[in-house]
């Protein structure tokens, strides 16, 4: 890299600022010119930065994946995030972060796909990768782009819920008040009459029942939740922990989920694939929409950030969608319609 002659004057060809940065080349007319360009565009290195090209950032995606972990992730309660990201980058090959590009992601969910893997369960990776330059992103500890920034989710169709009907819950009741211990009955009893998740009921301390109230803490969304409860399924419960005598601390219930399993199976009640005890949390929504019950409520009942996730359970309601009846062209137009002349176009 120098000054030289050509045929048509002096030739500059420098690097002004250091090898791999910015090349120039330029003819002048005379050695004079070509050595004030030279100085000149040097000093433009230091004053100016779009003459410096940027050093490229080697950060692999594993390292913004720990210090995501430690500024953020190590705050969250649940730590399959962590867990999850971790397979995640394995499986792309830990590539260099800034080299991360949305068809990389693309070409992995494909093949996750052809596996057999969920669309939700494809989706709730994508969602945790993104947010890990989000939150970056947030902090400072990341100027780029977010690579995953506009590749959509998968659309995954609303699955279909059961519920249990009232035939079913005397059943399921009945087959657990047969069992020697009573656990499985009191929890299931307590999740049909608060919308309680079975891990929130299972756990439940006998000092969150107070006040007429169950006051569920630790839950799923990490809020706190205050259900109304029956003064009778309260005394029940509060005279069982008294003579079971089994949790000084003051967990009322042991884990009692086998026992759950076993009166479902045992009442001959068909439950979807993965809606074991949720069907509880299920079919308190399903009755409390049928009865008449009001989708905000219902909302604060189950704890949902959201009203979108709260509204797969509206159609329930006996107001729903009614004036379809009234409101239709057939019947504005009147019942004699559907015996009117031939001639008269339906």
């Amino acid at each position: 890299m120098t000054i030289k002659k050509a045929e048509n004057g002096w030739l500059v060809d420098i690097q002004p600022g250091g090898r791999g940065q910015k090349r120039i080349r330029k003819t002048l007319p005379t050695k004079s010119e070509a050595l004030q360009f030279e100085a000149w565009a040097k000093t433009q290195v230091a004053q100016n930065e779009k003459w410096v090209k940027p050093k490229k950032n080697l950060t692999k995606l594993s390292e913004l994946i720990e210090l995501w972990q430690s500024h953020h992730g190590i705050q969250l309660r649940h730590t399959r995030t962590y867990s999850t990201l971790l397979r995640v980058c394995e499986a792309l090959g830990n590539p260099i972060a800034e080299q991360l590009k949305s068809e990389h992601f693309a070409a992995y969910r494909s093949k996750r796909l052809a596996d057999g893997v969920s669309r939700n369960t494809i989706n709730r990776e994508h969602a945790y990768l993104r947010a890990v330059f989000n939150e970056l992103i947030r902090l400072g500890f990341w100027t780029s782009e977010n690579p995953l920034m506009r590749l959509r989710q998968f659309k995954v169709a609303e699955r279909e819920l059961s519920y249990l009907d009232n035939e079913e819950i005397r059943t399921l009741l009945a087959s657990l008040s047969a069992r020697k211990e009573k656990d499985a009955l009191l929890i299931t009893k307590l999740c049909l009459a608060t919308a309680a998740r079975w891990n929130e009921a299972e756990s439940l301390r006998i000092s969150q029942l107070h006040s007429g109230m169950v006051h569920f803490t630790q839950t799923k969304t990490d809020k706190n939740r205050s259900i109304p409860i029956d003064e009778a399924l309260s005394d029940e419960i509060r005279d069982f922990y008294k003579t079971s005598g089994r949790d000084v601390s003051g967990r009322i219930f042991k884990s009692s989920v086998g026992s759950f399993r076993m009166a479902v199976k045992e009442s001959g009640i068909e439950l979807l694939p993965g809606q074991l005890t949720h069907v509880l949390r299920h079919t308190f929504a399903s009755h409390f929409m049928m009865n008449g019950g009001n989708i905000l409520a219902l909302q604060k009942v189950l704890g949902h950030s959201t009203l979108q996730t709260t509204m797969i359970y509206a159609h329930l309601s006996p107001e729903h969608l009614q004036e379809a009846r009234h409101l239709n062209p057939l019947t504005r137009l009147g019942a004699n319609l559907c015996t009117a002349s031939p001639d008269i176009p339906l």
